[in-house]
């Protein structure tokens, strides 16, 4: 597994994303540095997922694969601690 993951997650003033914030949590127990990008308004949130063509966030990158969002993090992670 690689040592860096890319997140990219959404607080805006008035909601921060609990799935963002256990993606974030899980990616940091699994001992995976975290660049945390932060999407902090509605128009940053409906950018980003155009560009990727996603229709939630949080996004999760390793390794530059996206790895999906917290639900896609949470069977990768489990998939990555049973590899030999």
């Amino acid at each position: 597994m690689a040592d860096e993951a890319i997140l990219y997650r959404m607080i805006l003033p008035e909601h921060t994303c609990p799935f963002g914030v256990r993606a974030k949590a899980l990616l940091e127990q699994h001992g995976l540095a975290v660049d945390d990008r932060i999407l902090r308004t509605r128009d940053e949130v409906d950018a980003f997922e155009a560009e990727h063509q996603v229709e939630t966030t949080p996004q999760i990158f390793i390794a530059g694969k996206r790895i999906g969002g917290c639900d896609e993090l949470e069977a990768y992670l489990e998939d990555a601690r049973m590899a030999p």
